[in-house]
């Protein structure tokens, strides 16, 4: 199991090696392919995945048969459709590699385990759902807040790497705008 994991976890709450050789052992490992699907709008999503290596994002399909990504998940962050995972029921979303991706799934059954076995990842996962809360209140407050240029401002500005590393029409789609448009809008900062 990856020390990048337990590194992450050490963060919010101490473990001794033997705890995390306990804790590791409900979790299961997944490579993922490029462009490869793990969660489908309709299936029951049964996973909580934490990304080791690579990029994931969720999204779900509008009327217009678009894609419009809602977030993005890199190394030591967190992603699934939590009202889904939560109740066991069929997703509206999708979760798809943005690049060969490694991972360490979790299952709901698995998940409350664990927490039963070491009561401190209770902690560890209280700190990661208000961070995972808190971004989701920045994000919505940005859309209201700012323009489509000056949202993209934002993130590149804040987050330059992150703007760099995924696909453009991907971070049109998270932004909420056509990859045309964001072309224009880098074009206009060029000049």
């Amino acid at each position: 199991m990856s020390e990048l994991f337990k590194q992450h976890i050490e963060k919010f709450v101490q473990l001794t090696d033997e705890e995390f050789t306990g804790i590791s052992s409900f979790f299961q490992p997944q490579a993922v392919r490029k462009k490869e699907n793990l969660l489908v709008e309709g299936n029951v999503c049964k996973y909580h995945y934490f990304v080791l290596s690579g990029c994931l994002r969720k999204f779900f399909v509008n009327e217009k048969g678009m894609e419009q990504t809602t977030e993005f998940a890199i190394e030591n962050w967190w992603i699934t459709d939590h009202i889904a995972y939560e109740r066991r029921q069929p997703t509206e979303f999708y979760i798809q590699a943005v690049e060969h991706s490694e991972v360490l799934r979790i299952d709901l059954h698995s998940q409350e385990k664990l927490l039963i076995a070491f009561p401190k990842m209770e902690r560890y996962f209280r700190f990661i759902y208000q961070r995972a809360y808190a971004a989701s209140q920045m994000r919505i407050k940005y859309l209201y807040d700012f323009s489509k240029e000056e949202f993209y401002h934002h993130l590149n500005k804040h987050f330059p790497e992150f703007v760099q590393r995924i696909p453009q029409h991907l971070i049109a789609s998270y932004l909420g705008f056509t990859p045309e448009y964001l072309s224009e809008i880098r074009k206009k900062t060029r000049s």
